[in-house]
């Protein structure tokens, strides 16, 4: 059994997340740690809502909530949303935990202790009219890279990059919109993340596996330009992790708290300490996924994320790991996605634009958009949503491939048959043919699910489902039938036992449908196969089956425009 941990880029607090969000990292997170599951191998699959930094503090003014208490309604909100779309954690944690605050505390203090942290006075904005400092998010402006007028003050949402508030053209207040800013001396805390480059180069030579994008990004961050930089780790604002070295005061550091792009990923490892105190259990249960010097050396760790985070996973979380010096467990593969842009523009959670996932479960049930978003993960390039697509691939895909099939074989062996499998003669030759093909096609889609291609995964198994509908119209057991019923029988029992088949292999990509096709056969679940001819011998003669409902009705032309018209890229 081999023993898989997986994370996902923990989403930021401030208000629901759009489908590009769900895509770029929890949904195919999902999708592999169903995989490692249904294979039979051990998983912790971890993720959290990001909860510190102005985001949440914006967020929460413009609700007029306390900041605490809209973090734990938006963290309820978020929960019950991935609940939604089946997103399978173990633990949904909570970066504001006791866990988070002590841990990250503790690699402060770690890194201090070797000679990783520096005191350094520097010039950050203040604005008179609120009476304070800004922090980078606090002020929006103009890029000076691509002239983006919405650009905040650590990064352009637009051109992605990386900025310092005091780059921006006519800067303004996110708090107020003033312009009376001026620019003050402040003192705070920075990660030597300089002194770890060559470390940091090795190690990620060392991950030959990764995809170009991840690496590219990466090596870009570390060479071009002056190299990588050392990294503030502290922020002036109430609300976060105070600054401590483990349990002790850091003098000069009073009212300050860490900068939640360095708590946030230590989040990772605290979510495994919070999901063992919920489970009951002792440090040991989540040591043993995160210390190699407790049992995590044989552990495969595998994070998921849109490009936009893969500086932050590649360099800074990393630097604090290796810079601690001490046994923690680095991330192996690093699984990186462009972005999802949305009828002909982009998603934005800053900006209101496009759909959100609150609105896509009012609308079709999980399994339609995990499908679609899936199918077109946005690898390789940008993908984009259209509705015309999305209609398209739901009626082809689901409705007409898989769906048609599981309604097709049962309706027609309750017709002729009645409602258990039927027995028949043996297997001939297209039969053997088929197995044959399968157990060749089982091979490339379990290849590029381990590999975590998803996009290959997706249309090796639609060619799947696809080679059933194929043979039933090869041997057409409904004419079969009226000549030699023996035959037709032995076709029906195969159809119903590829019905089965189906519904395992589906199970990572659309869990509920796959959990009805095994319902409809007797089963709450069933093994992953090993072989096709196991797997197409699971249904005997005499097995009593159910007609299910329809597992994915058809996308009408009044639905699509009905839904382009309702979700014209803008939400309140």
């Amino acid at each position: 059994m081999e023993r898989h941990l997986i994370t996902s880029a923990i989403p930021y607090i401030n208000g629901i997340k759009h489908l590009g969000n769900l895509v770029g990292s929890q949904l195919p997170a999902d999708l592999y740690a169903r995989y490692q599951r249904a294979k039979g191998n051990e998983v912790l699959f971890l993720c959290a809502t990001d909860e510190h930094g102005t985001p949440a503090e914006l967020a929460a003014a413009k609700a007029g909530k306390p900041v605490a208490e809209y973090c734990a309604e938006m963290h309820e909100v978020q929960a019950a949303l991935a609940k939604g779309f089946r997103l399978s954690f173990d633990h949904f944690g909570r970066s504001s935990s006791p866990q988070n605050h002590a841990l990250t505390q503790h690699f402060a203090g770690q890194l201090d202790a070797e000679g990783l942290i520096s005191e350094v006075s520097e010039k950050q904005v203040y604005s008179n009219t609120d009476g304070r400092f800004l922090p980078d998010r606090y002020i929006e402006g103009t890029c000076p890279n691509c002239g983006y007028d919405k650009a905040r003050g650590d990064q352009c949402e637009n051109c992605t990059k990386q900025l310092d508030p005091t780059d921006l053209i006519e800067p303004r207040s996110a708090i107020s919109g003033s312009t009376d800013l001026e620019v003050r001396e402040t003192k705070h805390l920075y990660l030597r993340q300089s002194v770890l480059k060559d470390r940091l180069d090795a190690w990620i030579d060392s991950k030959s596996d990764w995809p170009v994008l991840t690496t590219s990004i990466a090596k870009k961050w570390l060479h071009d330009g002056n190299g990588l930089q050392d990294r503030g780790i502290t922020r002036d604002l109430n609300w976060g992790i105070p600054v401590r070295k483990g349990n002790a005061d850091w003098p000069g550091m009073e009212g300050k708290v860490f900068y939640v792009w360095f708590d946030a990923p230590i989040e990772y490892i605290a979510c495994a300490s919070e999901w063992c105190d919920a489970q009951g259990l002792d440090d040991a249960a989540w040591e043993r996924w995160w210390r190699t010097d407790k049992g995590a050396g044989d552990v495969r760790y595998t994070q998921f994320m849109g490009k936009d985070n893969v500086p932050f996973h590649t360099l800074s979380f990393p630097a604090t790991i290796l810079g601690s010096n001490e046994p923690w467990k680095m991330v192996d593969h690093l699984k990186s996605f462009n972005f999802l842009n949305y009828d002909g523009g982009q998603f934005s959670t800053s900006q209101g634009r496009g759909i959100f996932m609150d609105q896509a479960l009012e609308i079709l049930p999980s399994d339609y958009w995990r499908w679609w978003l899936l199918s077109h993960a946005p690898e390789n390039s940008d993908s984009e949503f259209t509705w015309e697509n999305f209609q398209s691939t739901v009626n082809k895909d689901l409705a007409d491939v898989l769906g048609n099939f599981v309604s097709r074989i049962t309706k027609f062996c309750r017709s002729k048959f009645g409602e258990a499998v039927p027995a028949g003669c043996a297997f001939g030759e297209e039969e053997e043919a088929l197995i044959a093909s399968l157990n060749a096609r089982l091979a490339e889609y379990e290849k590029h699910m381990s590999a975590m291609e998803v996009r290959k995964s997706a249309q090796e198994l639609r060619a799947i489902w696809t080679s059933g509908n194929e043979y039933l119209q090869s041997v057409a057991p409904w004419t079969t039938f009226k000549t030699d019923p023996d035959r037709a029988a032995m076709q029906t029992r195969l159809g119903l036992n590829l019905a089965v088949l189906f519904g395992v292999l589906s199970s990572p990509f659309v869990p509920d449908a796959s959990a009805r096709i095994l319902e409809s056969f007797g089963r709450s679940s069933q093994p992953w196969p090993q072989n096709m001819q196991d797997i197409l011998g699971t249904l005997q003669p005499e097995d009593p089956f159910t007609v299910p409902e329809v597992l994915f009705a058809k996308i009408t032309d009044d639905q699509r425009d009905d839904w382009q018209a309702r979700f014209s890229g803008q939400r309140d």
